[in-house]
């Protein structure tokens, strides 16, 4: 069996796909920010949250003594679930849980004109206004290797003396991470003033986080998670009425050719929509009225000629049996044989016009509660032959909707098929079932079975079987199809399939009526 992958799960499957591609081309963008650096993570609010906090800190820590410095700073430890130190720009330490500086950062502050890339300020302007030194030139001391060009001047100047000029090449705030283990360090410039030093000097103050959020500090990944789930809902609810619409129309599209490749040309579909689907509906409404067109008008001249047969049948066998009466001991054996002939063409029209009767009277045909069992035995006692066995598995209680001569029928040649090319082979079986509000009713034999590829053509009219086209079994094609016709005239369906190890099964499926209100037709035998 070809599994079946429906068009709504395609469209939602396209539809996710579609995020995950967005998805994965943010995770590249995200990849490619962290290949230049985490300093975007200090953009807009990022940035804000941590200059007000740093400004809080800053606040906490002047004038107080160095010695108190560790105790407010484990204070924001525990508030931030993250780790804050206190380093010189040198490297050297002065408050906070005992650290090192990493390499890294080491490497970062490099890169400015001194500590932190801040040019101090001397006292002599025409010192200041002289050019920064070129790259590679006076590397520094080889106490403090990487951390700059040395102070100008003869003596390191104070810091305290005077403002700061604005950093050169170097954000006052970066981030970076290390390796084993994996941190990320946030550096700030903090204009601490440190009593316990003779002279002032830039502090950095640092952050330390295991994760990259920081508790939200320096990224605060939930509101990205809200704004992404509701994208994602809020594109579900928008694709899901086009989605639904679309399925809806395809899958009733799909009943209702179902229903058409049955036999049921009266099946219609909906034809409100204005766009392909709309087009599609209105062109199996117009190719059903056609069909129904082109059934009706076959089934009605197959009637209307057997109808016209009967005349000159009945004239031809009162013909033969005149010319019986007549004819000889040598005439006699060709009289007969053509009596059969006779015979054979009069079961044929009768089973023409009750095809066609019972094809063509579907809608004056008014549905009657019956009880199955006796419907059952009436057909039984019609087919009943001799050295055929029927094993009657029916409740006495079960009740449906039918028109009772119909089914009595329908029955009737289903046994006459069962005993014609099964009634040796075993017995047949007549069974019934509730379903749900539906009766199931079965009738199996014990039979060489059908062919798999003839089970779905033998209802079709004058379909027999290759193996059944000879005259010791007779029969015209009809006796399955008037099976089909009247049961379908009693709105019901019928299926077939082939027993295991051998015999053929066909189920009629019936409404199923209330007892209460039942009321006995009288069946014609």
């Amino acid at each position: 069996m070809t599994l079946r992958f429906p068009l709504y799960a395609k469209i939602l499957l396209w539809f996710f796909l579609n995020l995950i591609c967005l998805g994965g081309a943010f995770l590249l963008l995200v990849r490619a920010q962290f290949h230049y650096g985490l300093d975007w993570l200090l953009a807009a609010g990022a940035g804000e949250r941590i200059q007000a906090l740093s400004d809080v800190i800053v606040g906490d820590l002047n004038d107080r003594p160095r010695s108190e410095w560790s105790t407010v700073l484990k204070r924001f430890d525990d508030a931030y679930q993250i780790q804050f130190l206190i380093f010189h720009a040198d490297g050297t330490q002065l408050a906070g849980a005992s650290n090192s500086m990493p390499p890294e950062i080491r490497m970062r502050l490099g890169e400015g004109r001194g500590p932190l890339g801040f040019r101090p300020r001397s006292n002599d302007p025409a010192l200041d206004s002289q050019p920064p030194e070129k790259p590679g030139q006076d590397a520094g001391p080889p106490d403090r290797p990487g951390l700059g060009p040395p102070w100008r001047g003869e003596a390191r100047p104070d810091f305290a003396q005077g403002p700061m000029a604005q950093p050169r090449g170097l954000h006052p705030k970066f981030i970076v991470r290390t390796e084993n283990p994996s941190r990320y360090w946030l550096v700030v410039r903090a204009p601490i003033h440190d009593p316990d030093r003779g002279r002032g000097g830039p502090l950095l103050l640092v952050a330390v986080s295991r994760s990259m959020s920081a508790g939200g500090l320096f990224f605060d990944y939930k509101p990205w998670v809200a704004v992404g789930l509701g994208a994602v809902i809020f594109s579900a609810l928008l694709w899901a009425p086009l989605v639904r619409g679309i399925t809806h129309s395809i899958a009733q599209m799909t009943h209702t050719t179902r229903q058409i490749a049955e036999g049921r040309f009266d099946a219609r579909t909906r034809e409100g929509r204005r766009d392909e689907l709309g087009l599609l509906g209105q062109s199996i409404n117009r190719m059903a009225a056609r069909l129904a067109g082109f059934v009706t008008g076959q089934k009605r001249f197959l009637g209307d000629v057997a109808h016209e047969l009967c005349s000159p049948l009945a004239r031809i066998q009162v013909a033969l049996g005149i010319l019986e009466q007549r004819a000889d001991e040598k005439q006699q054996g060709y009289v007969n044989d053509l009596r059969e002939e006779v015979q054979h063409m009069s079961s044929l029209v009768n089973e023409l016009l009750s095809f066609s009767k019972a094809s063509l009277g579907v809608s004056t045909i008014k549905l009657k509660p019956v009880r199955l069992r006796e419907v059952v035995d009436k057909a039984v006692s019609r087919e009943e032959a001799e050295g055929a066995q029927i094993r009657l598995e029916v409740a006495d209680d079960l009740c449906v909707l039918a028109e009772p001569e119909l089914l009595v029928r329908s029955l009737a040649n289903l046994l006459r098929n069962a005993i014609r090319y099964a009634g040796a082979a075993g017995p047949i079986t007549v069974s019934a079932r509730r379903a749900d509000q539906d009766v199931v009713i079965t009738v199996s034999d014990c039979g060489p079975g059908v062919p798999e590829a003839e089970l779905a053509q033998i209802f079709d009219p004058f379909y027999r079987l290759d193996s059944s086209r000879d005259a010791s079994t007779g029969g015209v094609g009809l006796g399955l199809a008037i099976v089909k016709t009247c049961v379908e005239s009693c709105r019901g369906t019928v299926a077939c399939r082939n027993r295991q190890p051998s015999g053929l099964e066909v189920d009629l499926k019936l409404r199923a009526a209330r007892e209460d209100i039942l009321t006995l037709p009288q069946i014609v035998a």
